[in-house]
């Protein structure tokens, strides 16, 4: 009896558990519908998109040794480089983390992932591999990472809350959140900018620390005029 008193009460808060996850999702709604869809659509040009991604005119790009850098990639480590794109930072990281670690570049594009891992096999990079994503979760296992990299991309999340909740997950204790992102600052910033990203900086610090995350600091890098770095941790305890 007592058996089946604990089997229906272990029910119960699994029923409960996945209510609630359901009832959190369903509350949650997209910040910037249709952000996403020219990159899911079947037939993107990859080659376009490296036009204006791997460029020195683009700061990120320029600043690419500084970035990395301030994101303090050990080998050994495994790295989520979170909307990858043509996987240029992924690279970076496949070769930082060694043979011993391992990238995982996610993205909610297929193409981009069909290209980063076609460059992988013709370059034999072989500690990295491309993770398709949705619009609300990164698809990473639980403790799975050391580092989540995000640049760029923040803006682009439909579902903030979910998504960062599900790299909260994937990330383990003590682990690293970097984030880059344009910083829109209404009557400084470009026409682009204030049109297509959402929030400031502050926005999304906060539904960052939200979502379980501590605020470690802002790295200047010398390069930028429209990005900021900013680090976080993932509490060594959780």
């Amino acid at each position: 009896m007592r058996i089946g008193f604990a089997f229906a009460a272990v029910c119960l808060i699994c029923v409960t558990s996945a209510l609630a996850q359901d009832a959190t999702a369903a509350a949650e709604q997209s910040v910037k519908p249709g952000i996403n869809d020219q990159f899911v659509d079947p037939e993107l040009d990859v080659s376009e998109w490296m036009g204006r991604f791997e460029v020195e005119s683009r700061e990120v790009y320029a600043a690419r040794k500084d970035v990395l850098e301030a994101c303090g990639i050990r080998p050994g480590q495994s790295v989520a480089d979170i909307g990858a794109g043509t996987g240029f930072y992924s690279r970076l990281f496949a070769d930082a983390v060694g043979k011993e670690g391992w990238v995982f570049s996610v993205d909610i594009s297929p193409r981009f992932l069909e290209h980063i891992n076609t460059k992988a096999r013709e370059d034999n990079v072989h500690n990295l591999t491309g993770v398709l994503c949705s619009d609300r979760s990164v698809n990473l296992p639980p403790h799975s990472i050391d580092v989540a990299f995000i640049c760029d991309t923040y803006h682009h999340f439909e579902y903030p809350h979910l998504t960062v909740e599900s790299i909260y997950k994937a990330i383990k204790p003590g682990g690293a959140l970097i984030v880059i992102d344009f910083d829109r600052i209404p009557g400084k910033s470009r026409e682009f900018i204030l049109g297509h990203v959402r929030a400031g900086k502050q926005v999304f610090r906060s539904e960052i620390e939200k979502g379980g995350f501590e605020f470690v600091d802002e790295v200047q890098v010398p390069a930028f005029e429209e990005n900021y770095l900013l680090r976080f941790r993932k509490p060594a305890a959780s």
